[in-house]
């Protein structure tokens, strides 16, 4: 038995005892966790300093530093979003349909924990606690196993959240980190069949595509975001600048941050002044089409397929000049990850359009695609947002790491 074989009979024992329990027991132990956070957060901060040092001495970027560190804000976030999902409806048992057949038989449709749910992320720490406290709200057996770049902070986070576990009378086990960051220990997770009943990657395109080629346990696909926006010839020019600005520079990090701008050839000159004065405030390097440089100037660096394909993740965005709506929406079904997109215009019509044709998780009319997130939505904490079309899409919320079961009851009737 290998080492994660090893944590999934551990987690196999215990996930009984939570998929059985009553949603004020799982609240009880969301409270101790939240309140356990922020009663260690000197400790925390300390772990997460040596993984910052760290980070920094092996070369990552700034802003990749960024996702990886904690502040007392962010330690109350993560501690907050754990008392939101105890005002959240827990999912769990909710009945679905039920109906009773001409022989009698009784059957009920209800929601129930997928079991064990495994989860690779990468730097983020967030999201060991997010990850353990939506899988201890939807009665699932947890298996974190996230990047080395955070080990420590990870470390200090699940060590925590296991004493509040324990002490809310729940087996320590119903939540797990994977401390060996090795590649061979996640391939081990991949392979886990029988022991992890779901697998979901929280990552980089890289990350995610290694799972989902690697995994012979069933994968919920997560993460990349390759997200547009579109500037349509009827746009507010000052709003339009405002919702891009803000979807590429408010934290450029993460998944549901702006990459691409899409502006109408017929206010592209005097739109993309505009856009350019407010983004030189965070110093963002701009990769254009010909026309945008035109427009712009030498300061354009001409943008490539590749850069049209890129998440960048960082203060980097590529700007492309289209003649129509149509070619917009062209553009974006060549490129999008299927994750989040954005159309600023005063056209119902064309704001119907682009909501129906683009296919992606999350479409947005005059609004910022910084909104796609578990906690805006008012799913509390997220898993992540899936990419994919099968059982979930979007911000993953309680209901999304949930499955069905069928109760069936009859007085001796035979086939």
């Amino acid at each position: 038995m290998n080492y994660i074989e090893e944590m999934g009979t551990r987690a196999k024992a215990a996930k009984g005892r939570l998929a059985c329990a009553a949603t004020g027991e799982k609240n009880v132990v969301l409270q101790k966790i939240a309140e356990a956070l922020v009663e260690h957060s000197a400790e925390i901060l300390q772990a997460n300093e040596k993984d910052i040092a760290a980070a920094r001495e092996n070369g990552i970027t700034e802003t990749m530093v960024d996702r990886l560190r904690l502040t007392e804000e962010r330690i109350q976030g993560i501690a907050d979003a754990c008392i939101q999902l105890i005002a959240l409806e827990d999912p769990v048992g909710e009945v679905l349909q039920g109906s009773t057949r001409p022989n009698g038989m009784e059957i009920t449709k209800l929601r129930v924990p997928m079991g064990v749910v495994g989860i690779i992320y990468e730097s983020r720490p967030n999201v060991t606690v997010d990850a353990a406290a939506l899988c201890i709200k939807s009665g699932n057996a947890a298996i974190l196993r996230g990047g080395k770049e955070a080990i420590h902070s990870n470390q200090i986070l699940m060590n925590t959240m296991r004493e509040a576990v324990k002490e809310a009378g729940f087996p320590e086990d119903i939540i797990q980190l994977v401390e060996d960051t090795s590649r061979e220990v996640s391939t081990q997770m991949m392979k886990a069949s029988g022991y992890i009943d779901v697998l979901i990657p929280r990552g980089g395109a890289g990350l995610i595509q290694a799972v989902v080629q690697n995994a012979t346990v069933p994968v919920i696909e997560t993460g990349t975001g390759n997200c547009h926006i579109y500037i349509d010839e009827t746009a507010d020019l000052d709003m339009g600048v405002d919702i891009t600005d803000n979807g590429k520079t408010q934290r450029p990090s993460v998944c549901n941050a702006l990459e691409t701008c899409l502006v109408h050839q017929a206010v592209a000159e005097d739109f993309l002044p505009l856009l350019k004065a407010r983004l030189d405030q965070h110093q963002v390097e701009i990769r254009g089409c010909e026309r945008t440089k035109a427009i712009l100037g030498d300061s354009v660096i001409p943008a490539t397929q590749e850069d049209y394909a890129t998440e960048f993740l960082d203060y980097t965005i590529a700007i492309r000049v289209v003649d129509s709506l149509e070619e917009a929406i062209d553009h974006i079904a060549a490129y999008s990850t299927g994750h989040s997109e954005c159309i600023v215009t005063e056209s119902y019509a064309h704001a119907r359009k682009f909501q129906q044709v683009v296919d992606s998780a999350c479409v947005y009319v005059n609004c910022s695609t910084r909104f796609t997130d578990g906690g805006e939505f008012g799913l509390g904490a997220e898993i992540g947002i899936s990419t994919q079309k099968l059982h979930a899409r979007g911000p993953m919320g309680l209901r999304e790491m949930t499955t069905m079961k069928y109760l069936i009851r009859g007085n001796g009737q035979i086939r």
